[in-house]
């Protein structure tokens, strides 16, 4: 055969391979449970060992994520953003501006990239919706969820990391027509657009899952919790759920049929039946829990995470709503898990490991992050038994394995 015919023959086979890739996701899938084994019972009495720090993020909250061998982050310098690169060494690869970055309160980028491929998806805090080559950060293309899509900048910017499957990208631009939509990955085109309650967006980063063969993506808005048909943008029902600040950081989790739901400032949580076609949701209970933007996670039959003004973590039955446990040893904050343990990072800067049983809040080791800078709230990420933390202007990397 022709050796031009090998090549492009081979040249199509690996960006097939490329565009086939699994992409990442925020919280490995927005659930907070990540696959690891062999991790550490407990840690030493300084805590875990750092392997490396990088200190000059610039400003943001988002957290990093792992993909091809590589690390990658987000920070802002100046009102620019930027994305850094770093092998698994914490060896810098590459910084490169994508555009301006959110300075209006809380400094910064929000939303977590997500990788396919060899293409790099993320959201600024401004409403782009950036698509990079992961090679170089070089841009693609971009559009702008307010001048392109109707949307508006809500009062601290938009919060939302992008959920990605097969050839479209979701995003909630917030608008009277465009208010939940689906875009072609590969140009940023509308595939569908939903109105929703014509609400404005609410920082939520959306759960997209399977129900009954049913491909649902469920969001917040402004006042409501939303459920739409994940292929053709229809809305099959809503869930009215205000809070003081339209704050709903969280995204929800899905079980057998069920969803839960939470946001912060004392409004609290519940959870949805939803009907075996997907088009209808009862509400089974409520609970206290009103975690602001620390997420929470369903392990073996119960819920784990902490409040805001009840500023506790508890324990929560998935079937009945019951609290299992509270407690404050730990200021409030993020919850994620691994290899059977719960990994807490609490607003004061506490990162503690904590056994998961319903029985108490059965806390192990506990230290304290004192890299780094602002405001204790990015999510932690757990790679090959490294536990990857952003604190501000730092990336940190602490090893975690027996």
């Amino acid at each position: 055969m022709n050796v031009r015919i090998l090549l492009f023959l081979f040249a199509i086979a690996t960006t097939g391979a490329c565009q086939a890739q699994e992409p990442t996701a925020w919280r490995n899938g927005t659930d907070g449970i990540y696959p690891a084994s062999n991790l550490m019972d407990q840690w030493p009495e300084d805590g875990p060992e750092i392997i490396w720090t990088y200190e000059e993020l610039g400003q943001g909250h988002s957290s990093p994520v792992v993909a091809n061998g590589f690390v990658y982050a987000t920070g802002m310098e100046e009102g620019t953003g930027y994305l850094f690169k770093f092998d698994m060494e914490g060896n810098l690869v590459y910084r490169k501006a994508y555009g301006p970055e959110y300075k209006e309160s809380f400094y910064g980028p929000r939303g977590t990239p997500v990788i396919v491929g060899d293409r790099v998806y993320l959201i600024s805090g401004y409403g782009n919706v950036y698509c990079l080559d992961e090679s170089d950060a070089g841009k693609i293309w971009e559009t702008n969820m307010v001048d392109d899509l109707g949307g508006e900048v809500i009062t601290w910017g938009y919060n939302e990391t992008p959920v990605i499957d097969g050839d479209k990208i979701y995003c909630t631009p917030g608008g009277k027509k465009n208010n939940v939509v689906a875009l072609n990955r590969f140009n940023g085109n509308v595939i569908w657009s939903c109105p929703g309650k014509q609400e404005l967006s609410a920082y939520c980063t959306p759960l997209l899952f399977n129900h009954n063969g049913r491909k649902i993506l469920a969001t917040h808005t402004a006042s409501h919790l939303l459920g739409i048909d994940a292929t053709t943008g229809k809305l099959l029902w809503s869930h009215k759920h205000p809070n003081r600040y339209s704050v709903h950081a969280n995204t929800p989790l899905y079980r057998d049929g069920g969803l839960f739901f939470f946001s912060g400032y004392g409004k609290g949580s519940g959870k949805l039946l939803l009907s075996a076609d997907g088009t209808s949701i009862g509400l089974e209970w409520n609970n206290p829990m009103d975690s602001r933007m620390g997420g929470a996670v369903y392990l073996d039959g119960y819920i784990y995470g902490s409040g805001d003004n009840n500023r506790d973590w508890r324990c929560i039955d998935w079937a009945t709503g019951k609290d299992m446990y509270t407690s404050s040893e730990l200021g409030k904050g993020v919850v994620i898990a691994a290899d059977g343990k719960l990994y807490c990072y609490s607003d004061r800067g506490e990162l503690a490991l904590v056994n998961v049983t319903p029985d108490k809040y059965d806390l192990v080791s506990e230290t304290r992050v004192v890299e780094g800078s602002e405001q204790h709230w990015s999510h932690p990420v757990i790679h090959n038994g490294i536990l990857y933390l952003r604190h501000g202007k730092a990336l940190i990397a602490y090893q975690i394995k027996k």
